[in-house]
C-alpha cells in the first residue's frame, strides 16, 4: 500500500475537531506519510478521537440579562407566592404531612428530655455570656420556637452554645470596661455612665442602668447585628461560605474556645472575685490571675464544686457508655441542680460562707426593648464573627444528621433561620443562639422525628420561666461552673485523637493545631481568623507543591501512568510525556516550568544561553571570524536547534517531541497561558515540539482568548490549531511526522 494522503485539519471556533486517520483522509500537518504499525499479523491504521464542541449561545447585553432577572425574580403570581412562603416557613410542608401515631411519641420524649437539661444548661451558660440566668431560659426559649417555625433540619436543637456564649461574654465585657463600669462586685455604673441607656428605647429619660442592665443590653446588640448578617448573607444567597469552615477548622476551633472557657470557669469553681481580662491572651492572663488569688479561695465554694464534679463526671461517662440500652440519658445535671439548690438554701451557704449564687430569677416575659442602636458600630465587626460561627457549626450539623437520616437540608434557608432566631429574641433581652451538638445528639437518640420536639421543649422551658424559674434563687454558681466544664469533655478529647488525626492527613491535622492554639493562647475571633487564612495557605501549598511527572505506557492497553509509581510502564522513542496535577497560575508558573526543565533534563533557556556564550568565546579567542550581528544571531539560533536531549540509557534515543497531558490541570489564568507558550517556544528553538494533549474544555477555552492558538508559529498560524483529546493521537502524530527531528533539523 502506497503512502496515503495526510491532511490536517483541526479547528477552533465554534467547533474543535481532530479529523480522522483512515485510507485516503488522514489527520495531521501537511501531505506527510503516516507509517502503519506493524504488529507481525496485520496493519493497524490509528484513527484519533474525533469531538464536535457545542455552539456557545451568543452573551445577551447585561441590560437584556438585567431585565430577565427582574421579571423573574420581580414578578408577583399566586402560585409564585405560595411557593416563597412554604420555602421560608418550612414547617407548613410538613406539618400537614405529620404522622401522627408514628412520630408524636418520639417527639414529646425527645422534646421534654431535652428541655429538662436546657433549664440548667441555660441558666449555666449564662455565666460565659455575663448575663443573669434569667436570659438564658428566654434565650433557648424563643430560639426553640422559631428554629421549629423557619429551620429544615428535624433534628438540630438549636439555643444557647458555649462557644458563642463566650465571644458575646468576651464583647459584654469589653464594653462594660469601655464604659467605666467598676469590677465585677460592683452592681452599679460608676460616676461617669450613669444615664448610659438614656433614650435607647427603654421609654424612660435619665434613668440608672446599673451593669447587670447594660450587660443585657450590650449581648442584645451583639445577637440583634449578628441576626442581621446572617439574614442578609440568605438574601444574597452566600450559603456557601460554610464550605470554607473545614471540620479540622471548626473543631480545633471549639477546642481552642473550650479551653479558654474551662480556664473561665476556674474563678468560679474556686470562689473568687476576680475580672475577667481583656485583649489578647487572655488564658495567660487568668491563670495569672487565678494564681495570684488562691489564697482568697471560698472552701464553701471548692467543695460544692469538688462533690459536684465527682457526681456528674462519673454519671455523664455512664449515660455515654450505656446510651445503646438507655432509652433517654438520665437527666444527672437537673438532679445535681436540684439538690445543691436545697443544700445552699437550706445550708445558708450565701449569708453564712459567702458563697456567690444565681439570686433572683423573675417569673414571666420583660416587655420587648429595641437594642441600642448607638452600640452597633461598637461590635459590629465582633458580630461579624459570631455570625459566621454559628452559621457554620448549624449548618454542619444540620448536614451531618440530614444525610445520616435520608433527608436535605437548605443551606440558605438555614441562614434565614438562624438569623431570625437572633434578631426576633433579641429585642426580649437574648444572646447569640446556634445549633448545640450535646443536646441535638441528646435529641436524635430519643425519637426525634421533627421539630415538634423543639415546640415541646419550648412549653418545658415556658413552665420553667413561668412557674419553677424563682425556687433558683439559691443556685450557686460554681454548680453551674461544674456544669459547664463537665461538658467540654467531648471538645476536651480531641487531644487524645490528635496522633489518629495526624496518621491520617498531617495537613488537616496542622491546621487543627494552629487554629485551636491561636483561639486558645492569642484570642479566640483571631483564632477563627487564621484558621481559615492557614487553611487557604494549605490548599495553596499543595500547589506549590505539584510535581511534574514523566509518564509510560502500558504494555498491553492504551494507558499511561507516572513512571515512579508503577512497574512494566514503556517510553515511546524521541518521545517524552509528562503531567503537571496542579492548575497553572500566576503563582506556580515559574514552579511548573522548572519542575518541567528538571523532569525532562533539559532547560532550553539555560541551554540556548551556553551554546551562545560557547559561540561568543569561540569568536573571542580567534577560532572563528566576527560576523555581523544578524549573521550571529541566525548561527546560534542554528547551534541551538542543533541540541538534543538524550532519554534513557541508549545516546540513539533523541528527543523529539514534548507531550504534556492537561487532565489533571483544573485551570489556567493568563500568567499560566504565558508560561505555556514560553515552554513551547524555549523548546521550538532547539527543534523539540511541545504538544499539549488531554485539555478540558474549560483549559482550551482559556488557551483560545489568551491566544495560545493564534499565536505566530514558523510563519503558520494554522499549525498552533492541532488539538489531542488523547495521548495516544498526539503520539501517533509524531510518528507520523517524516523528518526525525521537528522543521528545525532542515535548518541545519
Amino acid at each position: 500500500m502506497g503512502p496515503m494522503s495526510l491532511e490536517t485539519t483541526a479547528r477552533w471556533s465554534h467547533q474543535l475537531a481532530v479529523t480522522q486517520a483512515h485510507t485516503g483522509s488522514v489527520m495531521h500537518h501537511g501531505d506527510e506519510s503516516c507509517p502503519a504499525e506493524d504488529d507481525g499479523t496485520k496493519t493497524h491504521i490509528h484513527q484519533p478521537l474525533i469531538l464536535e464542541r457545542v455552539e456557545k449561545e451568543t452573551e445577551k447585553e447585561w441590560q437584556t440579562i438585567v431585565s430577565h432577572r427582574l421579571k423573574k425574580h420581580c414578578s408577583c403570581t399566586p402560585n409564585k407566592v405560595k411557593s416563597k412562603i412554604l420555602d421560608f416557613v418550612p414547617i407548613l410542608k410538613w406539618l400537614p404531612q405529620y404522622k401522627l401515631r408514628e412520630w408524636i411519641l418520639g417527639d414529646i420524649m425527645s422534646g421534654v428530655i431535652v428541655g429538662i437539661l436546657l433549664v440548667p444548661q441555660s441558666i449555666a451558660y449564662s455565666l460565659l455570656a455575663g448575663q443573669d440566668p434569667i436570659y438564658g431560659l428566654y434565650t433557648s426559649f424563643f430560639a426553640s420556637i422559631i428554629y421549629a417555625l423557619l429551620g429544615t433540619s428535624r433534628h438540630n436543637s438549636v439555643g444557647i452554645f458555649g462557644v458563642l456564649c463566650l465571644l458575646v461574654g468576651q464583647v459584654v465585657d469589653r464594653e462594660l470596661a469601655l464604659a467605666g463600669y467598676l469590677t465585677e462586685s460592683s452592681s452599679l455604673a460608676s460616676n461617669n455612665s450613669d444615664v448610659l441607656l438614656t433614650g435607647q428605647g427603654n421609654g424612660s429619660s435619665g434613668l440608672v442602668c446599673d451593669k447587670s442592665c447594660y450587660a443585657i443590653t450590650v449581648g442584645a446588640t451583639v445577637t440583634f447585628t449578628a441576626g442581621v448578617y446572617q439574614v442578609l448573607m440568605g438574601i444574597l444567597q452566600v450559603g456557601f461560605v460554610s464550605v470554607y469552615l473545614s471540620d479540622s477548622l471548626l473543631s480545633g476551633f471549639a477546642t481552642g474556645a473550650s479551653l479558654t472557657i474551662l480556664t473561665s470557669q476556674l474563678k468560679y469553681l474556686l470562689g473568687l472575685k476576680i475580672p475577667r481580662p481583656q485583649g489578647w491572651f487572655t488564658l495567660f492572663k487568668i491563670w495569672y490571675s487565678v494564681l495570684t488569688s488562691l489564697g482568697s479561695t471560698n472552701i464553701c465554694d471548692l467543695i460544692t464544686s469538688l462533690v459536684c464534679l465527682a457526681i456528674l463526671i462519673p454519671s455523664k461517662e455512664l449515660n455515654d457508655r450505656f446510651k445503646a440500652k438507655l432509652k433517654a440519658p438520665i437527666p444527672f445535671e437537673l438532679f445535681v441542680v436540684i439538690i445543691a439548690t436545697l443544700a445552699s438554701h437550706f445550708g445558708h451557704f450565701n449569708t453564712d460562707y459567702g458563697s456567690s449564687v444565681a439570686g433572683d430569677i423573675p417569673t414571666g416575659f420583660l416587655p420587648p426593648q429595641p437594642p441600642a442602636w448607638s452600640l452597633i458600630p461598637n461590635v459590629a465587626v465582633d458580630a461579624f464573627s459570631i455570625a459566621i460561627v454559628g452559621f457554620a457549626i448549624t449548618v454542619s450539623l444540620s448536614e451531618m444528621f440530614a444525610k445520616k437520616h435520608g433527608y436535605t437540608v437548605d443551606a440558605n434557608q438555614e441562614m434565614y433561620a438562624i438569623g431570625f432566631c437572633n434578631i426576633l429574641p433579641s429585642f426580649f433581652r437574648c444572646f447569640t443562639t446556634s445549633a448545640a451538638l450535646l443536646k441535638t445528639l441528646v435529641k436524635e437518640s430519643t425519637g426525634c422525628q421533627t421539630q415538634v420536639s423543639g415546640l415541646v421543649s419550648a412549653l418545658v422551658l415556658l413552665l420553667v420561666l413561668l412557674v419553677i424559674a424563682p425556687l433558683f434563687y439559691s443556685l450557686q454558681k460554681c454548680v453551674l461552673a461544674a456544669i459547664i466544664v463537665v461538658n467540654l469533655r467531648g471538645a476536651l478529647r480531641k487531644f487524645i485523637d490528635l496522633p489518629r488525626m495526624w496518621r491520617v492527613n498531617c495537613i488537616d491535622a496542622s491546621i487543627w493545631l494552629v487554629t485551636m492554639a491561636t483561639s486558645a493562647l492569642v484570642n479566640t475571633e483571631l483564632g477563627l481568623l487564621v484558621g481559615v487564612l492557614v487553611s487557604a495557605l494549605c490548599v495553596l501549598g499543595r500547589t506549590q507543591q505539584a510535581q511534574v511527572r514523566e509518564l509510560g505506557r502500558a504494555a498491553t492497553r492504551e494507558h499511561y501512568e507516572d513512571m515512579l509509581s508503577y512497574h512494566g510502564l514503556q517510553k515511546h522513542p524521541g518521545v517524552a510525556i509528562f503531567r503537571y496535577e496542579a492548575p497553572i497560575y500566576y503563582a506556580n508558573q515559574t514552579l511548573f516550568k522548572k519542575s518541567l526543565y528538571k523532569c525532562a533534563g533539559l532547560d532550553p533557556v539555560r541551554e540556548k544561553a551556553r551554546h551562545v556564550k560557547f559561540k561568543r568565546s569561540k569568536e573571542e579567542s580567534g577560532e572563528i571570524p566576527k560576523m555581523k550581528s544578524e549573521d550571529r544571531a541566525c548561527k546560534e539560533d542554528e547551534a541551538a536547534a542543533t541540541v538534543t536531549l538524550m532519554l534513557g540509557e541508549k545516546p540513539s534515543q533523541k528527543l523529539r517531541s514534548l507531550i504534556i497531558d492537561c487532565s489533571a490541570i483544573l485551570f489556567l489564568d493568563t500568567s499560566g497561558v504565558n508560561a505555556l507558550k514560553e515552554v513551547r517556544k524555549d523548546y521550538s528553538e532547539l527543534g523539540v515540539e511541545v504538544l499539549l494533549t488531554q485539555c478540558s474544555t474549560s483549559v482550551l477555552d482559556t488557551l483560545e482568548r489568551g491566544g495560545y492558538y493564534s499565536s505566530e508559529k514558523d510563519g503558520h498560524v494554522g499549525q498552533n490549531k492541532i488539538t489531542f483529546f488523547t495521548i495516544e493521537d498526539a503520539v501517533h502524530y509524531i510518528q507520523s511526522l517524516s523528518s526525525p527531528n521537528g522543521d528545525f533539523n532542515n535548518k541545519i
